[in-house]
């Protein structure tokens, strides 16, 4: 395994492996003993950087989620883990009553939920401090001091080490740092946004986003990344989940655009070249760019996730990295 550093601050920052481990649906869809088969496998090889949240996976029963970091704690406790397995966790997008969603009812990212949400994350993880915790959405209901401050507290009082954003406008995650640097308060280290090699479309409206996807990684991130050196991405479904291997996945609407074509082609040019899977093919791209980019990939067998592993050590040459990147 290889592994990079996530944040700045000596007490908080963290040695992370470079392919995290998704566990949104251990618990819900994917059972108990293959979830926790698939998280001894994950440690053993060296994997350290487990990704779940308070609302996965209410979807799968008409729930408020809990399942997955229900089981990471149950896991946690059957093995004797201690800090050495960093655990990030999300809130905001939990819904408030069973049979609503995070876009008609969220529990949202006022002080009061930032603070009971990360206690009743601690309960169900088993942890006295939770190593990342990310703002899952955005909330323009509560004014952003509040929030800023409601993180800040948890950080100032131990029960959480590193902040981190997810599906928000750049603009709202410059305008949170700025005033967490004001306030002399932590502030967002950790970007978690989908990216993979296809491009999607931004301009697909969804009921979260009706102006357009703020939920991809896209030109703004990314110079945001490079202007910024001391965040970190972490590339939520950087395999589509399935979709470039599956052909009973389908692409996803949003990929489905004059440019996509020409980038699988090029993708699967390479994975021929290396003896690589696609999926492969695209984990190491992420892992070993110019940019700090950690790959989140879930997986429901062994089978995906020693396919998902052994791209952690294939090395693509600076040939076939320039003509993933210039592909359009």
């Amino acid at each position: 395994m290889k592994y990079r550093t996530i944040g700045t601050d000596p007490a908080h920052r963290r040695e992370v492996s470079v392919l995290a481990l998704g566990a949104m649906l251990f618990g819900s869809l994917t059972d108990e003993k293959t979830s926790f088969d698939l998280l001894d496998r994950y440690a053993e090889a060296g994997g350290n950087f487990i990704d779940t949240s308070d609302n996965y996976a209410f979807w799968t029963d008409g729930g408020q989620g809990g399942h997955s970091e229900d089981l990471l704690g149950r896991w946690r406790r059957s093995r004797g883990v201690g800090d050495e397995i960093v655990i990030a966790t999300k809130l905001g997008a939990r819904p408030l009553a069973p049979g609503t969603g995070f876009v008609d009812n969220p529990e949202g990212l006022s002080a009061k939920v930032i603070h009971e949400a990360a206690e009743a994350s601690r309960e169900r993880l088993g942890v006295d401090k939770l190593d990342l915790l990310y703002a899952h959405i955005d909330d323009h209901s509560v004014r952003q001091q509040e929030t800023v401050e409601g993180f800040g507290a948890l950080v100032g009082e131990g029960t959480v080490g590193l902040l981190g954003v997810s599906n928000q406008a750049m603009w709202r995650v410059e305008r949170a740092r700025a005033l967490a640097a004001a306030a002399g308060l932590p502030g967002y280290e950790v970007l978690q946004y989908q990216h993979s090699h296809l491009r999607p479309r931004f301009d697909v409206p969804s009921d979260l986003f009706p102006d357009g996807s703020l939920g991809h990684a896209g030109p703004e991130l990314f110079g945001y990344l490079r202007a910024e050196p001391a965040l970190t991405l972490v590339a939520y479904s950087p395999l589509l989940a399935g979709a470039y291997v599956r052909e009973d996945k389908p692409l996803p609407p949003d990929y489905d655009h004059p440019g996509t074509p020409a980038r699988l082609a090029e993708l699967r040019s390479v994975a021929r070249e290396t003896g690589a899977t696609v999926n492969q093919v695209v984990l190491s791209w992420q892992i070993g760019g110019e940019l700090p980019v950690v790959p989140l990939a879930g997986a429901s067998s062994l089978a995906q996730l020693e396919e998902n592993l052994a791209a952690v050590d294939l090395e693509l040459t600076v040939d076939q990295r320039a003509r993933l990147d210039a592909v359009h």
